[in-house]
C-alpha cells in the first residue's frame, strides 16, 4: 500500500481542531510570535545543506521533531496572516501562489517526522506524535475557517473565468477553493466549534490506533520452543526466526513475526497444523485482547466521529463525503464497482476450496479445511496443477538482483533512467540505502531511498513517501522514499524473495516513478498528490514489468550460479499467473466492503460493536466465507483507522481497472519501448493533479477504461 506524508497529508487525515473551541476561527498575528529557537540547536529549523535537501539524520535527534513542528506552525499562520490581512485586492500570485509558498519549515520537519513514526518510530516520537496530533488539526483549522482567507479564494473562484490563468492555474483554484468547503468554511460559527472538536479528537484517536496496532502486531508473533514444529519453513526462514526471537529476548527459542495482513507468509510453508491453527489465530486477534492495545472502541469511536462530521458538512455518510473528491465521486458507483465482481470472485474462492478439501481428504486429513490450511494446501495445489514450488523459485529472486537488474531496468528500458547507489549520505537505519535517479540527459531527477526490511519499529505493509516534494516554485527535486517488510535474512544469508515481494519492489517504485517524474507548477498538485482511486494506478501498473519477458530475463537468475531461471519453471510462473484469484479477489473485496459498510453508516447509527457489525456487513455483501477471511479485519485495518484510506481502500480495485487497460494499450502499441514509456510519462506520470484525470487519462487512451482486461487478468472472466 502508498503513504504520502508530506505536510498537505498529514493534515488532511486529520482536518481538525485542538479541544478549544473558539466562535471565531483565529491566527495569530506575526507581531506575537515567540522568539526562533537557534538554529544551531535543531537541524530541522534550517533547509538541510545536503544535496537536495537530503534530511541530515546523522545531527536529527528524537527531541528536535516537535519543537520544530511547532517552530514551523507558528511561522506558517504568521505568513498566512499576512495573505488573510492583505489591503490588496485577491489575485492568483498574493494569494493562492502565497499560500502554495508558505509553510516551508513545516512541510520540511513534518514530512520527515511521519516519515519516520511509520518506519523507524519508538516511544518518544509515538508520545511526540500523540502530542502533535491535536495540534496540527488545530493548525488546519485556523487556516481553513478563517472568514478572511476564504473570502480571497472565494472571490478567486467566483472569478476564475475572467482572470488570465493558464489551465494548471485555473484548477488549482478550483481545488483550493473546494478543499475550504470541504474543511468547513460554509458553516456557521456553532458548527464550525462543534467540527473542530470532531476534527480534534479524530485526530488523536487515529494516531492512537496506528499506536495500539504497532504494539499489538509486535507483541502478537507466535514464540516456538519446539524447532520441530518449523518443518516445512527453509532455512533462512529458520534462521530469521531464530534472530526475532534473540532479538525479543528469548534466545534458543524462535518467533514467527506477524505481518500486516490477515494471511502470514509461514502458513504457506508449516507442515504442523496446531501451530498453522496457532498463527492465524494470533494474526485474526491481535488487536482485540481486551488489553492496553486493544482497538476496537478506537476505531467504533472513529466511525462515530466520521459519521457525524459528514453530517455537519451536507453528506449522508462519511463515505459520501469522502469520495465526493475521488474519480469514482459517490459511494454507489465504488460499491457497484466491488459487489459486481463478488459473484465470480467467491464462486471461484469456492471452486479453489473445493480442490483443498480433495487434497486434505487424499492425505486422510479428517478436517474441513479452513482459514489457517489455506496457503499450505493450496501450495500443494499448485505444485500439483503447475508443478510450480513457491520455495524453489526463491533462489532467483535475490533482492540486489531483482531491484537493480529488473526494477531498474524496466525503468531505464521504458523511460530512459538509471539509478546510480551513494553511500555518502546519512540514513536513518542501517537496512536503508540510497540511489541518484539521473535521467537519460544525464540530469539528475531525484534522490530514492529504500528501506527493505520488516523490523519491531516499522509499521506494516509497504509504502512510498516525500522527504522532498517536486516544487518548481522553489526548484526542488524530489527526495523519495519506498519503503517494505521483507524478512530480513540472518547475518551473511542473502535476501531471496518471494514472487509476491518481488512484484512488490516494482509496485512500490510505480509510486516512487509518479513521484521522480513530476512536472507540475505548483506542490499541492505534484507527483502522487492526486486521489486515492488514481494514486495506486501508476504502482500497480509497474507491476507488469515484473513478468515482462525482457526485464524478467535480465533478473530472474540464481542467486549462487547466475544462471537465469530454467525457461519450463518461467512458464510455470506465467501459467500460475491466475491461481489462487478467487481467494486474492475475495479477500481483498472483503476488506473493500468492510471498509465502505463502516462509512456508509449514518450519524444516528454510527455506533457499532466491531466484531458484530464487522460479520453483519460480510453476510451482507456476500463475503463471509470462512475460510477466506478479509484481508484486514477491522481491529487492524491501519489503511483506513490510521491511514488516510477511510473509505478509500476500494481505490486499489479502482486503479487496478486503469492499469490493466493502460497495460492493454502497451500490448497494442509494440510493448516495452522508449516511445510508448515517453508517452506514459509525459501524460499519466508527470502531471500530477494539475487537471482532470479523467480526461487526462482519456488523452493517454483514446477512451474511457475498460473492466475486461482487470476481468481478464485475474481469471475471472
Amino acid at each position: 500500500m502508498l503513504r504520502t506524508l508530506l505536510l498537505s497529508s498529514a493534515i488532511a487525515l486529520a482536518l481538525g481542531a485542538c479541544d478549544r473551541t473558539p466562535t471565531e476561527p483565529t491566527m495569530p498575528d506575526a507581531s506575537s510570535a515567540a522568539a526562533t529557537p537557534s538554529q544551531a540547536e535543531n537541524p530541522l529549523l534550517a533547509a538541510s545543506t545536503l544535496p537536495f535537501q537530503a534530511p541530515v539524520f546523522d545531527r536529527i535527534q528524537d527531541a528536535h521533531y516537535q519543537p520544530a513542528i511547532e517552530e514551523g506552525m507558528r511561522q506558517h499562520l504568521a505568513e498566512v496572516r499576512q495573505i488573510a490581512d492583505s489591503a490588496e485586492p485577491p489575485t492568483f500570485a498574493n494569494t493562492i501562489e502565497a499560500l502554495e509558498r508558505s509553510g516551508a519549515l513545516l512541510t520540511r520537519a513534518a514530512s520527515i517526522f511521519f516519515a519516520m513514526t511509520s518506519a523507524h518510530t519508538n516511544a518518544a516520537l509515538q508520545a511526540a506524535e500523540e502530542a502533535l496530533a491535536p495540534k496540527l488539526a488545530e493548525h488546519s483549522d485556523a487556516i481553513h475557517l478563517d472568514p478572511k482567507l476564504f473570502a480571497r479564494v472565494k472571490a478567486l473562484h467566483d472569478q476564475r473565468a475572467g482572470l488570465d490563468l493558464t489551465p494548471e492555474q485555473a484548477f488549482l483554484v478550483e481545488r483550493t477553493y473546494d478543499s475550504f468547503v470541504r474543511a468547513g468554511a460554509q458553516l456557521d460559527a456553532e458548527r464550525q466549534a462543534e467540527l473542530r472538536k470532531l476534527n480534534s479528537e479524530e485526530s488523536s484517536l487515529t494516531t492512537a490506533f496506528s499506536n495500539k496496532l504497532l504494539a499489538a502486531t509486535k507483541a502478537g508473533g507466535v514464540l516456538v520452543d519446539d524447532v520441530a514444529k518449523l518443518d516445512g519453513l527453509d532455512e533462512a526462514s529458520i534462521a530469521a526466526a531464530a534472530a526475532a526471537a534473540k532479538d525479543a529476548g528469548r534466545d534458543g527459542k524462535w518467533m514467527l513475526v506477524l505481518q500486516n495482513t490477515t494471511q502470514q507468509p509461514v502458513l504457506a510453508s508449516l507442515k504442523d497444523r496446531d501451530l498453522r491453527q496457532q498463527v492465524m489465530a494470533a494474526s485474526l486477534e491481535r488487536a482485540q485482547k481486551g488489553d492496553a492495545n486493544d482497538t476496537r472502541a478506537t476505531l467504533q469511536r472513529l466511525a462515530e466521529l466520521r459519521a457525524r462530521k459528514a453530517q455537519l458538512l451536507g453528506y449522508e455518510n462519511y463515505a459520501a463525503y469522502s469520495l465526493a473528491d475521488q474519480m469514482a465521486g459517490t459511494p454507489e458507483v465504488a460499491l457497484k464497482l466491488l459487489t459486481d465482481t463478488v459473484p465470480a470472485a467467491t464462486a471461484r474462492a469456492r471452486a479453489e476450496l473445493a480442490k483443498i478439501q480433495s487434497v486434505v481428504d487424499a492425505q486422510g486429513g479428517g478436517f474441513e479445511a479452513g482459514a489457517a490450511d489455506w496457503d499450505f494446501y493450496a501450495e500443494q495445489v499448485r505444485k500439483a496443477e503447475f508443478d510450480l514450488d513457491a520455495e524453489a523459485i526463491k533462489p532467483y529472486f535475490e533482492l540486489d538482483r531483482v531491484l537493480k537488474d529488473g526494477v531498474f531496468y524496466a525503468a531505464e528500458q521504458l523511460y530512459g533512467i538509471t539509478a546510480k547507489e551513494r553511500t555518502d549520505l546519512p540514513v536513518y537505519h542501517p537496512d536503508v540505502r540510497v540511489f541518484d535517479i539521473f535521467d537519460a540527459d544525464g540530469t539528475q531527477l531525484a534522490l530514492f531511498y529504500l528501506d527493505p526490511f520488516q523490523r519491531d519499529s516499522k509499521q506494516g505493509g509497504a509504502w512510498m513517501g516525500n522527504f522532498v516534494e517536486q516544487n518548481a516554485l522553489t526548484g526542488d527535486i524530489p527526495v523519495i522514499y519506498n519503503v517494505e517488510n521483507f524478512t530480513k535474512p540472518a547475518a551473511g544469508q542473502p535476501a531471496l524473495l518471494s514472487w509476491d515481494d518481488a512484484t512488490t519492489l516494482f509496485h512500490e517504485f510505480g509510486h516512487a516513478l509518479h513521484g521522480i517524474f513530476s512536472k507540475t507548477s505548483y506542490p499541492s498538485v505534484a507527483g502522487t498528490n492526486v486521489p486515492r482511486d488514481f494514486v495506486e494506478f501508476p504502482s500497480q501498473f509497474n507491476e507488469h514489468w515484473a513478468l515482462d519477458p525482457k526485464v524478467f530475463a535480465n533478473y530472474a537468475k540464481h542467486y549462487q550460479t547466475g544462471e537465469p531461471m530454467p525457461q519450463e519453471l518461467v512458464d510455470k510462473i506465467v501459467r500460475a499467473r491466475t491461481f489462487n484469484q478467487g481467494y486474492a479477489t475475495t479477500e481483498y473485496l472483503s476488506a473493500a466492503l468492510l471498509d465502505m459498510a463502516w462509512h456508509t453508516l449514518p450519524a444516528d447509527d454510527a455506533k457499532k460493536d466491531a466484531e458484530a457489525f464487522e460479520r453483519e456487513a460480510l453476510a451482507k455483501y456476500k463475503v463471509d466465507l470462512v475460510a477466506v477471511p478479509p484481508r484486514y479485519r477491522s481491529s487492524y485495518f491501519s489503511h483506513i483507522w490510521g491511514g488516510g484510506y477511510a473509505a478509500g481502500y476500494y481505490a486499489y480495485f479502482g486503479a487496478e481497472v486503469l492499469d490493466h487497460d493502460a497495460f492493454q494499450w502497451f500490448r497494442e502499441n509494440g510493448g516495452l519501448t522508449r516511445e510508448n514509456g515517453q508517452v506514459f510519462r509525459e501524460k499519466i506520470l508527470s502531471i500530477g493533479h494539475s487537471r482532470d484525470l479523467a480526461e487526462a487519462y482519456r488523452a493517454f487512451r483514446g477512451q474511457d477504461p475498460s473492466v475486461e482486461p482487470l476481468l481478464e487478468h485475474r481469471g475471472l472472466k
